[in-house]
C-alpha cells in the first residue's frame, strides 16, 4: 500500500471510534478551528475532520491526496507523546498515507506558512 496513487484504496476503519470522533469534531481546539474554518473547509479537495483510521482518530484527512494533517498540542511534546506519535505515523504511513504535523502555535501564529506547506502536498497532476 505504499503507492499513494493506488485507486483501489481502503483504509481500516474502527466503528467503535465514531462517537469519540463526533465528540472531537464538536470540541475542536482553537488551532483546529482556525485551520478548518479559515482554510480546509473550502480546500479544493474534500477534507474530513476527526476521521477514524484503524485505531486512531486523525485531525484532518484528505482521501484524494491520501494526506493526514495533525495539529499538535503540548501533550505531543512529552517523551511519551513523541514516541506514540512516531509509532502512529509509522502505522499510518504503512497504509500509504502521508502525515504532516503542525503545532498549535504554528497554526495560530504562522498560518500562511502552514497553508503553503499543505498546498505543496498537491501533486502537479492532482486526482480528479
Amino acid at each position: 500500500m505504499g503507492d499513494r496513487d493506488c485507486n483501489n484504496f481502503h483504509l481500516p476503519y474502527n466503528p467503535d471510534l465514531i462517537a469519540k470522533a463526533r465528540e472531537l469534531r464538536k470540541n475542536m481546539t482553537p488551532a483546529e478551528k482556525k485551520l478548518w474554518y479559515d482554510y480546509l473547509r473550502t480546500f479544493r479537495f474534500r477534507v474530513l475532520r476527526q476521521r477514524a483510521i484503524a485505531f486512531f482518530i486523525v485531525d484532518f484527512y484528505c482521501a484524494a491526496l491520501k494526506l493526514v494533517i495533525e495539529v499538535d498540542g503540548d501533550v505531543h511534546f512529552t517523551e511519551a507523546g513523541k514516541a506514540y506519535d512516531a509509532e502512529r505515523t509509522r502505522i499510518l504511513e504503512g497504509y500509504g498515507l502521508k502525515v504532516i504535523r503542525f503545532t498549535n502555535d504554528e497554526v495560530l501564529h504562522n498560518f500562511d506558512a502552514v497553508c503553503d506547506l499543505i498546498e505543496r502536498e498537491i501533486p502537479l497532476n492532482p486526482p480528479l
